[in-house]
Parts: C-alpha cells; sequence; structure tokens
C-alpha cells in the first residue's frame, strides 16, 4: 500500500481544490458528482491525501480539467509529454462539441498570430464567450492583435500519469471588444485575469471559423485482439 500524504501535502491539494473549483464555479457536491463519489467521501479524500486512494485522485482530476500531477504535485518540474506512451495508443478526432467542452474549461492556451518576418505564438488566460474565444491584452501589446487579423488559438492537456491527452485548435478572425455594454458583461461575468498582470484593458475576440481537435486515449486490453 502508498504511503499517505502528510497533513501539509493534503493541506496544499485541498486549497488547489478549492481554487479550481472557484474558477470554474463547481461547488463541491457537484464535484463529488462529476467524479462518482459521495460528497462525504470527497470531503475525506482531501484530508487523507492520494496515497490513500490514488484512483480517487485521479477522477477528482479529471472532473477539475486538471492532469494527476497538476492537482496532486502542483505545477510540475518539467514540461509534460516525457512520459512514454501508451501501450495501445489510440488517436480519435473530437467533434466540434467535444472540442468546445475542453476549451470551455477556461486556462491558459497560444495565440499564434502573423508577424514579420516569421508568425509569433504568445500565451494568454482566455475564457469562452457565447461560441468565441475572449482574451485580455494591453493596447499596444504583441498579443494585440489588429481587427480582422487571421488567427489561430491553440489549447490542450497532457497527462503523463494516465498516458492520455488532448488537443484543440481554432481558428478564425480577431476583433476588438469596444461597446460598453459587453465590455461590462465581460468584466462582470467573465472576470479573465492575465498572469502577466498590469493594466491590460484591451479584449481580443476570436471568431472562430474552424474548431478541431483531438485526443490520444489507450484501447482496453482485449479489444481487437484474438485468443491464440
Amino acid at each position: 500500500m502508498q504511503p499517505q500524504t502528510g497533513p501539509e501535502t493534503a493541506g496544499a491539494i485541498a486549497r488547489r481544490i478549492a481554487d479550481r473549483r472557484a474558477v470554474l464555479g463547481l461547488g463541491t457536491a457537484a464535484l463529488a458528482r462529476e467524479a462518482g463519489m459521495s460528497r462525504p467521501y470527497l470531503e475525506f479524500l482531501t484530508t487523507a491525501g492520494p496515497g490513500f486512494d490514488p484512483n480517487g485522485f485521479l477522477r477528482i482530476a479529471a472532473a477539475l480539467g486538471l492532469t494527476y500531477g497538476e492537482l496532486v504535485d502542483g505545477r510540475p518540474d518539467r514540461p509534460p509529454g516525457q512520459g512514454s506512451p501508451a501501450p495501445r495508443p489510440v488517436l480519435a478526432r473530437l467533434t466540434e462539441e467535444e472540442c468546445w467542452e475542453k476549451v470551455d474549461a477556461r486556462g491558459v492556451g497560444r495565440i499564434a498570430l502573423p508577424g514579420d518576418p516569421e508568425p509569433a505564438v504568445f500565451p494568454v488566460n482566455y475564457t469562452v464567450d457565447r461560441g468565441s474565444v475572449v482574451y485580455r491584452t494591453h493596447e499596444n501589446g504583441a498579443a494585440a492583435a489588429a481587427p480582422g487579423t487571421a488567427v489561430s488559438f491553440e489549447v490542450d492537456r497532457i497527462d503523463d500519469h494516465r498516458h492520455t491527452g488532448w488537443s484543440v485548435l481554432i481558428t478564425g478572425t480577431a476583433e476588438r471588444i469596444d461597446d460598453h455594454e459587453t465590455l461590462q458583461r465581460l468584466l462582470r461575468d467573465l472576470a479573465v485575469q492575465p498572469w502577466a498582470g498590469g493594466p491590460r484593458t484591451l479584449w481580443i475576440r476570436i471568431r472562430p471559423t474552424s474548431v478541431t481537435g483531438r485526443r490520444i486515449t489507450s484501447m482496453p486490453v482485449g479489444d481487437g485482439d484474438d485468443e491464440v
């Protein structure tokens, strides 16, 4: 049996769960349902730590849209994707609805803009608003796409622990949001806080023309196998 996590580590995990629930607007009872467990058991796990039930924390991480490492260890030191692939990897396409479900968790994505002499890619904190992606930046910042610019936006997630991952690519046109009523609604309902800090008053909306995605899963043992 794996050793139980110490109180300090369990407390850090509990704080990460609480912070992520706040971002997603997810109550404790709702999280328990998404993770397929009772609320008392969820609350018990947050104090017992992942050593008691690693699979339970896998389910909690999935319900929060996090990897196991992000939930249990915080931000990993090494970039994701350095682990070995699944024994029986399967690459599948995501439907447009599934793509939006993935992207709708918010977080950090990458905006690709045309440049001179070469295209450039920048990380941005984003959210989803009425079938489009929006982010905030500085008026003269590098990510301040000019109206009408053709752009690409990408979000992905890799879970080395489960050998799974997905990526979503949105291509479309950038527009600057200057309608006062819309800006007030975005500030009120979709308070995107750029990690770069500073006065980032320019809101950019990406109007999608194409939404595609892929996921990597593992084929269950026995599927497609013939016994000899």
